[in-house]
């Protein structure tokens, strides 16, 4: 099933080329060049970011194999896809419910100004939902190819296409993310505590 997108909207996940420059208020107050910088960047806020380069480095491994599965490149491409492919979706569905039910709830009431940043943050985890259903459809018919012995290249270019898609989404998100949720940790560091 394939999620539908609402490419009306030019604050969708789809469509967007960033945040909108309301949005960036904190942001532009605050370059990433100096977030490491700030008293403010705390543990927990490294953490949170090494887990979207997990996130992107992880789906780059997965365009990788199938790339090189189409090259006839990796004799492995059935176990290492089911393995990063479950482990990729499995974290990034559950980070995004801590993001949702635990930190943008404490953000939000901070600044007025980024209320609508988190609602297009909300908005992203619901779509990139449909996309993570899509990634898992498209996993499981090359799977499926593989467990039965047959042929799976028409598949594993379908999955290829996806995997490249869902990168360029799932960039997209965890860039704006980071520009409205690390701006407003280093600006109300202390009201957070």
């Amino acid at each position: 099933m394939a999620y539908i997108h609402d490419m009306t909207d030019p604050l969708s996940l789809d469509a967007r080329k960033g945040l909108p420059e309301h949005l960036r208020v904190l942001a532009d107050m605050y370059p990433r060049t100096d977030w490491r910088g700030h008293p403010n960047f705390n543990d927990l806020t490294a953490f949170w970011l090494e887990r979207h380069g997990m996130f992107r480095q992880l789906n780059d491994l997965l365009v990788e194999g199938s790339e090189k599965r189409l090259d006839r490149a990796n004799p492995r491409y059935g176990r290492e896809l089911q393995h990063y492919t479950s482990m990729f979706l499995n974290q990034l569905h559950g980070h995004h419910r801590i993001e949702d039910d635990h930190y943008f709830p404490q953000f939000i009431p901070l600044d007025s100004r980024l209320a609508q940043g988190f609602e297009i943050l909300d908005r992203d985890h619901h779509a990139l939902d449909g996309h993570i259903h899509a990634l898992a459809e498209g996993t499981n018919a090359v799977l499926r190819r593989i467990a039965a012995g047959e042929d799976d290249e028409a598949e594993a270019r379908a999955l290829l296409d996806r995997q490249r898609a869902f990168r360029s989404f799932l960039h997209r998100h965890l860039e704006d993310e980071e520009d409205l949720v690390v701006p407003v940790i280093l600006e109300y560091g202390a009201a957070l505590s």
